[in-house]
């Protein structure tokens, strides 16, 4: 097989999960990093020269959505990765972005659905009264008025009733606890349509055109997050489809007809839908081993736009005919020449581990017969996320089988997609029984013959990060070397740093710095720092509101006094994570050439 260039693999235009239909058909608008940073684009439906709205180098746009008259484009940004998202709106034929907020302190969130249907009033939410509460707002683009209909929690508005009487807003407290009001925009009043006990998910979706109610997702006296109908005329609901594994996007065509979804099968999406007027299922084509970050059906039914991503072709943008089920991609995504037999697709494994559980992973083994060969144990985010089956880190898992790396990808305890059982394991127990998961992840790696157990690396971003760095200090026997991008070193600190309208969550989650004081110490990676006896690589943002820089501050200066191998890069022009491409590629070829260095005998 072909050895290629970590360039070739990064040479890539990514898609944000972004694709919405115009409202008369014949446009799509998308974002992606074209020009090097994520700008704003539409494209003609059936393919066509794309037209670019933004021109952003350091904006990145995060949301979007059409005004009803498909004339204008409102949008959000944010700086350098600040994630102070800042409202915007620009022709759908170009022009230059007008601001409508200018709070650059304050964090600006559109609803799904922003735009009231007589295109009138725009809903998204702010905490820029209190930096703790996101409260709804209704803005009067006529008047200019601005109506703070809900304030004092995490109000998160998500879409208007056809008739503009109703706006669906979700009531956030907590990842796996939510409701779904129904804010009557005439009378203010907000009616709670999903009371509950415990911690029950809720999440509002597209509204029937007949607006007798709408559809969403919940995991309601269930372990998966099922499709539902609230009706209403009298106030209660019904299931559309309940299986055994999480709904995650949905769809409705504009007159009412077709009903689409996306399943998580165990990381990869398949979508399903129904004709709501015949009653009857859809026949929808198979997809590729991959994941929908986004998907939109175009107002006539006919076509379904996704932003698609596969192990062996970053995020694209693609168009499916409904009715003959071809797909045809509308974007290129791949610019480095590399063949894509050359790429590896991982196969979905089970590892035990200590608790008599199933660890579900993906494992990703390289072409060759020169084993045994050094293997990258990669920790997702989140850590309320799944390890996906997608063109990870810009390619960076390609690259390293390409180079004669394995790499590892588990969903350990905490993460979603497995049911809420499994999801709220993490919650209070950080750096608790999911490091070991971490560590039977690694008993598995040795058990293999094709693995060499003196080359393995620990690698994770974000909470990953923590995973690693509580790996290289709690475990420090097994690994040859670990990388950490951006996660947290002290939970004391990480909790009290957060963003403001984080806080409220933090007791629930992780743990409070004055009660759980003795806990939050006891399983922080710092309290272990004098136990590291591996080479590390620290990544952090300098700009990141979330894991804010001080975190890998502490660590590096910890190690570095008592002279640890530590390299330490700081990005000052990123947040939680780098945007912008010659970042992305810096970042991940970083990484790549340094597992080279301290992994294979002669590094490229």
């Amino acid at each position: 097989m072909k050895k290629y260039s970590f360039e070739q693999f990064a040479a890539t235009r990514l898609f944000y999960p972004i694709v919405a239909y115009s409202p008369d058909g014949q446009q799509i608008a998308h974002v992606t990093n074209t020009t090097g940073q994520f700008n704003l684009w539409t494209v003609p439906s059936g393919g066509g020269y794309p037209r670019q709205l933004t021109n952003y180098a350091d904006n990145t746009v995060r949301a979007v959505a059409w005004s009803p008259d498909g004339k204008q484009i409102l949008f959000q940004a944010d700086q350098n990765g600040d994630e102070q998202h800042q409202l915007y709106w620009v022709g759908a034929e170009g022009g230059w972005p007008e601001a409508l907020t200018n709070k650059l302190d304050s964090q600006h969130n559109l609803a799904d659905g922003a735009w009231s249907p007589d295109g009138k009033t725009i809903a998204y939410c702010a905490n820029d009264v209190n930096p703790g509460d996101m409260d709804t707002l209704l803005h009067n683009l006529d008047s200019g008025d601005i109506q703070r209909a809900l304030s004092g929690g995490l109000h998160f508005p998500a879409s208007w009733s056809p008739d503009g009487r109703w706006l669906t807003v979700i009531d956030f407290r907590g990842n796996t606890d939510q409701d779904i009001l129904l804010l009557n925009v005439e009378t203010g009043e907000a009616t709670n349509t999903t009371p509950h006990e415990g911690q029950v998910i809720f999440v509002p979706g597209p509204w029937a055109r007949d607006n007798s109610g709408f559809y969403f997702t919940t995991n309601h006296e269930r372990e998966f997050n099922g499709l539902a109908f609230y009706k209403i005329a009298d106030g209660t609901w019904d299931w559309v489809a309940a299986p055994d594994h999480d709904i995650e996007q949905i769809g409705l065509s504009k007159d009412g007809r077709l009903l689409i979804w996306a399943e998580n099968m165990g990381g990869a999406s398949k979508l399903h839908g129904r004709d709501l007027q015949a009653g009857t299922d859809l026949t929808l084509p198979d997809l590729p081993l991959g994941v929908i970050g986004g998907m939109s059906i175009a107002p006539d039914g006919k076509k379904l736009a996704l932003i698609f991503v596969r192990p062996g072709e970053a995020t694209n943008l693609y168009e499916i005919d409904l009715e003959s089920g071809i797909m045809t991609p509308l974007g290129q995504s791949m610019l480095g020449g590399i063949d894509p037999d050359d790429m590896v697709e991982p196969e979905l494994i089970e590892f035990p581990t200590f608790d008599g559980r199933k660890i579900p992973a993906w494992l990703y083994k390289p072409r060759g017969e020169n084993g045994p060969f050094p293997v990258v144990l990669s920790i997702h985010g989140g850590p309320e996320a799944q390890e996906q089956p997608t063109y990870a880190y810009n390619g960076l898992y390609q690259y390293l089988l390409n180079h004669g790396f394995g790499v590892l990808a588990p969903n350990i305890r905490g993460s979603t997609g497995y049911g809420i059982t499994y999801q709220k394991l993490i919650h209070r127990d950080w750096g608790g029984a999911e490091l070991k998961d971490i560590e039977y992840a690694a008993r598995y790696l040795q058990s293999l013959d094709w693995v060499d157990s003196n080359r393995i690396a620990v690698f994770g971003g974000s909470f990953g990060g923590f995973a690693t760095l509580s790996a290289v200090t709690r475990l420090p026997d097994i690994w040859a070397v670990g990388v950490d991008v951006v996660g947290p070193s002290n939970l004391l600190t990480f909790v009290k740093n957060v963003p403001p309208f984080w806080q409220r969550m933090m007791r629930d989650w992780v743990g409070d710095p004055e009660d759980d004081h003795a806990l939050l110490t006891e399983r922080s990676p710092i309290t272990y720092v004098d136990q590291v006896r591996v080479p590390m690589l620290i990544i952090q943002g300098a700009k990141d509101p979330r894991v804010v820089k001080s975190e890998s501050d502490q660590m590096v200066e910890r190690l570095k006094a008592r002279g640890q191998d530590v390299r330490y890069y700081v990005d000052e022009e990123e947040g939680h994570g780098a945007t912008r491409r010659v970042n992305q590629l810096k970042w991940w070829k970083m990484v790549a050439n340094y597992l080279e260095e301290y992994l294979l005998d002669e590094p490229a």
